[in-house]
């Protein structure tokens, strides 16, 4: 079992900036990959951003140049997801990820970001 436990969410005005944590716990020693998911209403579940335990990232397009993942230097159980000039179609359910060869793939409950225009 893996718990997630998502954090940061809120509303801002456009323009604005909010930092996003998630900590991993439970069954996680072997989990290599920590990660973000959107959810926007009338929409798919898309991907954000992902961070490898290697130190390799990546971003959809939307992401890069505002948003940057990272894991804690002191506990790599935790991820953050720090978005700037965020807009209104940034608002959305952000949803935790993580991966791991033994473990498959965990989902968090997500947390709400609301951008105002």
């Amino acid at each position: 079992q893996v718990q997630l436990v998502e954090s940061g969410g809120g509303s801002v005005q456009a323009g604005g900036s909010l930092r996003l944590s998630c900590a991993a716990s439970g069954n996680i020693d072997s989990v290599n990959l920590m990660g973000w998911y959107r959810q926007i209403p009338g929409e798919e579940r898309e991907f954000v951003a992902m961070s490898h335990s290697a130190g390799i990232t990546d971003y959809q397009p939307f992401a890069k140049g505002r948003f940057t993942i990272s894991r804690d230097d002191q506990i790599k159980n935790i991820v953050h997801l720090q978005m700037n000039s965020l807009k209104p179609e940034d608002t959305g359910v952000y949803i935790c990820t993580v991966r791991g060869i033994q473990i498959g793939t965990w989902w968090g409950q997500g947390t709400q970001v609301t951008v105002s225009s």
